[in-house]
């Protein structure tokens, strides 16, 4: 919960400063979103290469249990597709960008703005934040109206970590290696999937 409204500070901050220049020079017509983007892109392979027990734990897995992030990801596409329906304005492409964010809100938004402009951009950040802040809020409920793998499906891919100790606390240890293996899933198919939705 402390993360996220760290995260919503600084967009708010963000926001402030951009509105009221007060920064020196025009963000969008630097490099810095893409250095920003190519330094989460090495940070992400870092956490996930330095983990060596992740590997190990990953085998000793339910193989059924391999479907829960492709019904995360084919529900979250689904979802973003039928949106598009009510949003005239926006192509079902653009909604399925930002839904493919999956909770990834710091890399997602970098690469939509990058490819489609600021005002989508911003977007897929509020939205991934609202998802993440949704599945802090409302985990205790999901597990209780829709059974112990309904926070882990609506965390997307922060259930390998900001998510991971509410899902912990509500659905049960059991529950922690299951989470990791979501989220590194969804993790691992933001970039394919954005890049791909925004090229359409």
């Amino acid at each position: 919960m402390k993360g996220s409204l760290i995260i919503v500070g600084f967009f708010v901050l963000g926001t402030l400063c951009g509105a009221f220049h007060l920064l020196p020079f025009e963000v969008g017509e630097s490099d810095i979103s893409f250095y920003a983007l190519c330094g989460l892109m090495f940070s992400v392979g870092l956490s996930i290469g330095n983990d060596p027990q992740t590997l190990k734990n990953f085998r000793a897995l339910n193989p059924r249990l391999v479907f829960l992030p492709v019904a995360t990801i084919l529900g979250t596409l689904a979802a973003a597709a039928l949106v598009s329906l009510l949003l005239p304005h926006r192509s079902m492409a653009d909604c399925m960008a930002v839904g493919s964010g999956m909770g990834y809100y710091s890399l997602s938004s970098i690469f939509i703005t990058e490819y489609k402009g600021p005002e989508l951009g911003t977007v897929a950040l509020l939205s991934n934040i609202f998802r993440e802040i949704m599945t802090l809020l409302g985990a205790p409920l999901l597990v209780r109206w829709f059974g112990n793998l309904a926070p882990i499906s609506s965390g997307g891919a922060t259930t390998m970590d900001t998510t991971l100790p509410i899902i912990t606390r509500c659905s049960g240890q059991q529950f922690v290696i299951v989470s990791i293996f979501h989220g590194f899933v969804t993790d691992f198919s933001v970039p394919f999937l954005v890049t791909f939705f925004c090229s359409l």
